[in-house]
């Protein structure tokens, strides 16, 4: 079969633009933020070679383990044409070198493999007629992709009767997939539906298992990429678990100079399943770079991925402290400053929020957390509703719950009987809107009288013997001081009590005003300004609650 004569045309208008996410974990990069992140690498490139040019270096290899349209190898196919030209001047042997011996990818489904070629190589067979390759000898070229199985272990063991048989059997029901956490009744299918079992991470070494992609002596410069993000984990409703950290951590096992990945940026404070995770990436001094897009939808445009999105650029070969820069509306804000990640347990997004912090934990006062309780405080779920008046209940207790107060007898109460006595401050356990820009961060407070309880929408912020002191404390709470120390820990809708762990616990010995805390705390002009840009104060009608969102990213 002859191929058609090659020809390297400008994308105008660029499809990768445009084209829709195929589900909530294939999120596709837009090709500015894909330039963006390679701009990155090539300065970093040129900083540790002496100024060398990346996409002049014929030797260099790439590798985009989790593709999907194939935009960063489209791109750096670009920049190496451009840059090999001197070195390589046939252009056809030129397209022909970086596409055979410098550009590689694992796709994470097979239509994302085709798509990627097509990106690529111009068609969606590597070896096809309209390939602009011309040393394939197979359809995928350098752009792998097999189905993979998932590895169910664990779960319930059942026997049942065999309807047919008769015989007793044994299933297992409940399995969960032993390399992503993938359940069975989700994610066990038939050979037309894609497994979602996805190569990469589904692997003891993963070193080995490259090595039977690409071969034995292959060894990535750069590894670049934008892995999935998610997965059902069969919770309530939308409920997913992350599982880009596990991506991340298998790339970075093939130890390349340099890896430039895009993720959600929860795992900065938040997130199920991402402690350990993000304990490491604070603690590994090879993180030279990141910049960080807190903007709801900004570094992807139409995808509701709740904290934002970020980039980082790992150095193998650098231990230092991390440059953090922070984007808004396509511009970098504030200025870029290097730090190192693991000073705090969790990563303090805006560099003009770390000198406010510091002066607040300077003072050495214990912090919210320890008067905050836990979720489900009185043992009752959301979704739990008293009757609509206390009428015929024996000692009743007034129970507030999702959007009402209902009531409820005190022997209906699982748990912390003696608290239904005391005064109370309740804060919402979900504070959030569908803004692109949070600006609240916590509920406003509930002060809840002795003979009160709550459902699992409310935590118990504080306990109190009286309602001065209750008053007070609320007061204190509504705070843009408190609530900028709680969005430092925020990112996400769910207002845990670990968000309060920054804050303060002041004594209750007056009503105080952020005029107040601003002058306890030494904070300047300009600090305090940056927190009154962060936060706006509350208005008397605001009740924060808004638990009716679903989101792309909820870990």
């Amino acid at each position: 079969m002859s191929q058609a004569p090659f020809a390297l045309r400008a994308h105008n208008p660029d499809v990768l633009t445009c084209i829709a996410n195929l589900s909530n974990d294939e999120v596709f990069t837009p090709p500015e933020m894909a330039n963006a992140m390679l701009d990155v690498l090539a300065r970093s490139w040129a900083d540790v070679h002496d100024g060398a040019d990346l996409w002049a270096d014929s030797t260099v290899t790439f590798l985009d383990p989790f593709t999907k349209s194939g935009v960063f190898l489209r791109e750096i196919v670009r920049r190496l044409t451009d840059g090999l030209a001197s070195r390589i001047p046939d252009l056809q042997e030129r397209v022909n070198h970086i596409l055979t011996k410098q550009v590689y990818a694992v796709a994470i489904t097979r239509l994302t493999g085709m798509l990627a070629r097509r990106s690529v190589y111009c068609s969606k067979y590597a070896n096809g007629q309209h390939s602009i390759a011309r040393s394939f000898d197979n359809e995928d070229g350098n752009i792998w992709f097999e189905r993979t199985e998932h590895t169910w272990a664990g779960g319930t063991r059942e026997f049942r009767v065999d309807p047919l048989t008769g015989d007793e059997i044994t299933v297992y029901t409940k399995r969960r997939c032993a390399y992503c956490g993938a359940g069975e009744e989700d994610y066990a299918r038939g050979d037309d539906l894609e497994t979602h079992a996805y190569a990469i991470i589904h692997t003891d070494d993963i070193k080995a298992r490259i090595a039977e992609l690409f071969g034995e002596d292959m060894q990535f410069d750069v590894i670049i990429g934008n892995p999935p993000y998610q997965l059902s984990d069969g919770g309530y409703g939308t409920s997913a678990a992350p599982i880009y950290q596990l991506f991340v951590q298998k790339a970075l096992g093939l130890d390349p100079r340099f890896a430039v990945f895009v993720t959600p940026s929860r795992w900065f404070a938040g997130g199920k399943g991402l402690d350990e995770y993000r304990k490491t990436m604070l603690s590994d001094h090879r993180m030279r770079e990141i910049v960080d897009y807190p903007k709801l939808y900004e570094a992807f445009p139409g995808v509701k991925i709740r904290g934002g999105v970020s980039y980082f650029l790992w150095d193998r070969e650098y231990d230092g402290p991390c440059t953090v820069q922070t984007m808004w509306d396509g511009k970098p804000v504030g200025e870029p400053a290097a730090r190192y990640l693991d000073e705090y347990d969790v990563l303090i997004r805006r560099n003009e929020a770390v000198p406010i912090l510091k002066k607040v934990r300077a003072k050495g006062e214990q912090t919210l957390d320890g008067r905050v309780s836990s979720r489900k405080p009185f043992g009752l779920p959301t979704n739990f509703h008293g009757k609509e008046s206390p009428r015929g209940l024996k000692d009743p207790v007034e129970l507030f719950g999702s959007r009402k107060v209902t009531w409820v007898s005190r022997s209906d109460i699982p748990q912390n009987d003696a608290w239904i006595d005391e005064w109370k401050v309740l804060m919402t356990a979900v504070q959030g809107t569908s803004a692109a820009v949070e600006t609240k961060f916590l509920s406003k407070p509930i002060i809840a009288g002795p003979g009160t309880a709550c459902t699992e929408t409310y935590l118990v912020a504080g306990r109190f013997t009286d309602e001065k002191e209750a008053t007070r404390y609320a007061l204190y709470l509504r705070t843009r001081l408190v609530r900028f120390l709680v969005s430092l820990r925020k990112s996400t809708q769910h207002a845990t009590r670990d968000v309060y762990s920054f804050a303060p616990n002041v004594p209750l010995d007056r009503e105080w005003t952020d005029a107040l805390l601003y002058e306890r705390y030494g904070l300047t002009p300009e600090e305090i300004k940056f927190i009154e840009s962060q936060v706006a104060e509350h208005s008397d009608s605001d009740d924060g609650i808004d638990d009716s969102d679903a989101e792309v990213a909820d870990e």
